[in-house]
């Protein structure tokens, strides 16, 4: 993508999708002094609260996509499932990243290729499109594995873990084409959250050790650990090669397992990340709002970690009900409510960053 000269105060960002990350996207961009609509279908949309304006219609409404994209000076997205379609309808001249990183997100198998094409490694893996595909995975890659749905799913849906060969009896091909991989010995997992400039330019925050529950992450810390900090070069290395290889600009996060065999690739998302919710108060800049400077041609803001450790933790379910009380711990717990109106068991609520001494 050309490089453009940054946008005025006052211009419109147009963001597909209507959760809490758009949520925080908005209000970064209102502290630079930029206004937001938003894009998705009609739901709990709670982005909705910090934007200007939000269209609630289908992704196939043409008509509609195009009176948005006629709102905005520049388009972004705050998931990676987007459909392409509705993304390719936005003029060339507004979106700052083409649809091709969405392109290779969306599919788990595409994304593997990608990044192994560029030298990374991932688990093996096979492609599954019948009970006759995922009884030959099992034979040649052998369990314990894990039969995921090539296309969508999120925080452990669509996902099946295959402990052994009887449990794999128990699990139905689900009807669409699916990929099965060897599970991972790993000693942690980590993320490496970057932010690309038009020109080119790379900054990367440090690297959390992620915990993960049922699929869905649960906690960030850092420090992260020997294992991480080892390895954590190599990731950025083949994080750097993705970013330019897709011309990406804004925010781009790649998972990884650190294994004794150096880093795993697991997947990644063409966006802001859960991961780096701490970078709100953790960080000279944080996520949200170096994506926003990114996207609209602002210089890029130091990402450098403010605090000797940093513990953020989802606050999922129910959790949120008596979420306030943590307000009353020592030590300033920093609480983010998304609010979200119904609290249902496995959603993401919210999250709270404890922090340490300052450095420096």
């Amino acid at each position: 993508m050309a490089v453009r000269a940054p946008l005025p105060p006052g211009s419109t960002i147009g963001i597909f999708g209507g959760g809490q990350l758009g949520r925080m996207l908005a209000m970064s961009a209102l502290q630079l002094g930029y206004r937001c609509i938003g894009y998705a279908p009609a739901g709990d949309n709670v982005a909705a609260e910090a934007c200007a304006g939000f269209f609630e219609h289908h992704w196939n409404d043409r008509e509609a996509v195009s009176a948005f994209a006629a709102r905005c000076d520049v388009v972004t997205w705050e998931f990676e499932n987007v459909p392409v379609a509705a993304v390719e309808a936005i003029p060339a001249d507004r979106l700052p990243t083409s649809a091709r990183a969405l392109e290779v997100a969306q599919d788990r198998l595409s994304e593997k290729r990608f990044v192994e094409d560029l030298g990374g490694r991932a688990a093996p893996h096979l492609r599954i499109d019948s009970e006759e595909d995922f009884a030959r995975a099992l034979e040649s890659i052998g369990t314990p594995g894990i039969l995921k749905t090539a296309r969508e799913g999120y925080d452990g849906k669509g996902q099946w873990r295959v402990r052994d060969r009887h449990e794999a009896q128990g699990i139905r091909f689900p009807g669409r084409r699916c990929i099965y991989e060897r599970l991972v010995g790993f000693e942690s997992e980590f993320s490496v959250i970057l932010v690309r400039a038009a020109d080119g330019e790379i900054r990367f925050w440090d690297s959390t050790a992620n915990t993960h529950e049922g699929g869905m992450l649960v906690q960030s810390v850092l420090p992260a650990g020997e294992w991480v900090e080892a390895q954590v070069d190599e990731a950025r290395a083949l994080a750097g090669k993705v970013a330019d290889a897709l011309s990406y600009v804004g925010v781009l996060t790649l998972e990884f397992f650190a294994t004794g065999d150096g880093p795993v690739f697991n997947e990644m998302a063409p966006r802001v990340h859960n991961s780096g919710h701490w970078t709100i108060e953790g960080a000279a800049t944080s996520q949200f709002e170096n994506h926003i400077r990114a996207i609209c041609g602002l210089p890029l803001g130091e990402t450098a970690t403010r605090f000797a450790t940093i513990d953020m933790r989802n606050i999922v379910g129910e959790q949120a009900l008596g979420a306030h009380r943590i307000l009353a711990e020592e030590g300033e717990p920093h609480l983010h409510l998304y609010g979200k109106r119904e609290a249902r068991e496995g959603r993401k609520m919210g999250h709270v960053t404890r922090v340490g001494a300052r450095l420096g």
